[in-house]
């Protein structure tokens, strides 16, 4: 994925979030559930229950940013919540997720012609 900033840190929200939540209530979510700074420079990765869309927010130094992803047919692999609220996620294991790929067993997604 290219972005139009380099994050510092990537950090994948492990429980899922109600998808109705737009910029306002994500930070919400950052501020007072993960303890984090929203204007880090950070990159912030969310789920919706089904698994099958992304919200990722950052702020850019002028604003914050939205981007939204929705798999046609799978779902992402989501990691386990635990007692964790977040973990961080590495450039790679980012390009693999969004690039339909389980961050972790790395399984490709298969979507072929007759199957859209």
């Amino acid at each position: 994925m290219r972005m139009f900033v380099e994050p510092d840190d990537i950090y994948l929200h492990l429980e899922h979030v109600d998808f109705r939540k737009s910029i306002n209530g994500l930070l919400a979510i950052i501020e007072s559930e993960l303890t984090l700074n929203a204007f880090s420079g950070a990159l912030f990765i969310f789920c919706n229950k089904k698994q099958d869309k992304l919200k990722l927010l950052y702020w850019d130094k002028t604003g914050f940013a939205l981007w939204y992803k929705r798999l046609e047919k799978q779902r992402f692999k989501w990691p386990k919540c635990g007692q964790l609220k977040h973990t961080n996620l590495s450039e790679q294991q980012l390009t693999w997720l969004l690039g339909g790929y389980d961050v972790v067993g790395h399984r490709s997604l298969d979507y072929t012609a007759s199957g859209l």
